[in-house]
């Protein structure tokens, strides 16, 4: 919740301190509650020994196989020395068993997250959590010499080393701001070990201070550090030809972002979401050609 000092009249008149209060307590119940429950699926204390003082790339994956295909082989190419890792968060089964099946395939680590109590269902909150489990039950008890999250839609189509930034500065990532306040994007960022390994980190949603996921680290992280001189990567939009018409997909430096690509409440909102995510792959086509397609170690 925001500090006193931040409410005005009217949010007191509301009594918002105290309804924030209390949620803020519900919500951190509800976290506390996930992190104790164990993975579903995969071998936690082989994939911890594999972390140990590497640079580890984890990516939080989510019903959908296909990218994570596409992913771990772009990955192969453009970052054969970072250690690639996913934590399934997928609700469905069968999607869990193929996102498997394609790690299995192309030596990637894979775990399969505990399920979300959450009785909203999927929202980024979901995603948060899914953080948190990792950022406690994996990435802290490992040890790395640094660590990144990524999303699953998210591909480089160039070689680049965003851990070559921990030489510099603790972390580094898409910045993005609230007011006064900001936070890394939970979908690409990455930490020195050494410099967050005793902090209390929260990856979740600070929703009354206007930050989403991710943003929870205000407090105990970024809010100590200069937003000045901290190198960043910044977004532009890349303009997709999709059926004759101009879409738009998120660029960050040599990373493309598939995103959600909802299509709002547009008319035929699938058909554009189908039709966005085949312009995506024309695009990536390419790269994924050149990319080693046998069963080797990404590592």
């Amino acid at each position: 919740m925001r500090p006193l000092r931040e409410y005005r009249l009217a949010d007191w008149r509301r009594l918002r301190p105290l309804t924030h209060f209390l949620k803020t307590r519900r919500y951190r119940r509800i976290t506390e509650e996930h992190l104790r429950r164990p993975a579903r699926a995969g071998d936690l204390d082989v994939i911890r020994a594999s972390m140990r003082d590497r640079q580890a790339l984890v990516a939080i994956a989510f019903n959908d196989p296909e990218v994570i295909g596409w992913q771990v082989r772009l990955l192969r190419r453009h970052l054969p020395g970072v250690l690639y890792l996913v934590a399934d968060n997928s609700t469905h089964d069968v999607a869990a068993g193929e996102i498997r099946s394609v790690c299995e395939r192309h030596g990637a680590g894979w775990l399969r997250l505990p399920r979300v109590a959450w009785e909203r269902g999927v929202t980024s909150r979901s995603h948060g959590l899914a953080l948190n489990w990792v950022w406690r039950n994996l990435i802290r008890p490992a040890g790395p010499a640094s660590f990144g999250f990524i999303d699953h839609d998210l591909f480089p189509i160039a070689p680049d080393d965003p851990f070559r930034w921990l030489d510099r500065q603790d972390f580094y990532g898409h910045v993005r701001s609230a007011g006064t306040r900001w936070f890394l994007w939970a979908g690409f960022c990455f930490f020195r070990f050494d410099h967050v390994r005793g902090l209390p980190l929260d990856f979740g949603q600070d929703w009354f201070n206007g930050l989403d996921t991710g943003g929870a680290n205000w407090n105990v992280l970024y809010s100590a550090a200069r937003r000045a001189g901290l190198c960043e990567e910044p977004l532009r939009e890349l303009a997709l030809d999709v059926a004759g018409k101009t879409e738009h997909i998120q660029q960050f430096g040599q990373w493309l972002h598939l995103g959600d690509m909802s299509g709002g409440d547009r008319p035929g909102a699938a058909g554009i979401r189908a039709r966005k995510r085949a312009a995506v792959a024309r695009l990536i086509a390419p790269c994924l050609a050149g990319a080693e397609e046998d069963s080797g170690s990404p590592q």
